[in-house]
């Protein structure tokens, strides 16, 4: 009787050298594919820069006016910044300079028209944590404290106020990975509670960031 020829893990026929040769030739592609996935994770950490557009709605009324009008959703800058320390979990700071805003309203008490000027910025510090959904795109959140600034100025009639507080930030989006280094982000941000001038809490930014 003719010995039966052997067989692989995978049902598969071969003499006992290409048996061999065929475990070795596995063992190297899985060697491979670990040392790959090990120089991905390395270079997933690191920190990374970034500028963004930051959209947020101006819309607010004042006490003691009518017929006020105000800008709406206006564009403003943002510049970030933050360390990956490994593909999951991160750290982020931030800085959005809202633009000026203008609220052209009539006084009630005395039926002028008049016309104010709002301003503000926000700085944020943030941990992040990152969820990958395939090679080129990512979702993440953010959570951490923001401290935000807004100011009000009008000349008729004269006043000037200016708000300064430490609140809650949040943030939620999706990443773009164009190549290693560089991405395009998406994201929704809450800067603390509804404000009662100014740009309004919730902004939706757009951003392109850069790691080393």
């Amino acid at each position: 009787m003719l010995p039966s020829p052997s067989r692989d893990s995978f049902g598969n026929c071969g003499t006992d050298d290409q048996l061999n040769q065929g475990f070795r030739m596995k063992k190297l592609i899985f060697a491979l594919i670990a040392a790959a996935t090990a120089v991905g994770s390395a270079q997933a950490a690191g920190p990374y820069v970034g500028v963004g557009i930051a959209s947020a709605d101006h819309s607010y009324k004042l006490s003691g006016t009518t017929n006020g009008s105000t800008d709406g959703y206006k564009a403003s800058g943002k510049i970030f910044g933050g360390y990956d320390i490994d593909p999951t979990w991160g750290v982020e700071a931030g800085y959005t300079d809202f633009k000026k805003s203008t609220y052209n309203y009539t006084n009630t008490t005395t039926n002028t028209a008049g016309r104010a000027e709002s301003d503000g910025n926000s700085f944020y510090v943030a941990g992040k944590a990152t969820a990958p959904i395939n090679e080129q795109f990512s979702a993440f959140g953010k959570l951490g404290v923001a401290r935000n600034k807004s100011t009000l100025s009008s000349a008729t009639p004269a006043f000037n106020t200016s708000h300064s507080k430490t609140e809650v930030y949040a943030g939620v989006g999706l990443q773009y990975n164009l190549n290693q280094k560089v991405a395009l982000t998406a994201e929704y941000e809450r800067y603390g509670k509804s404000k009662d001038f100014g740009a309004k809490a919730d902004v939706l930014t757009v951003g392109a960031k850069y790691a080393f």
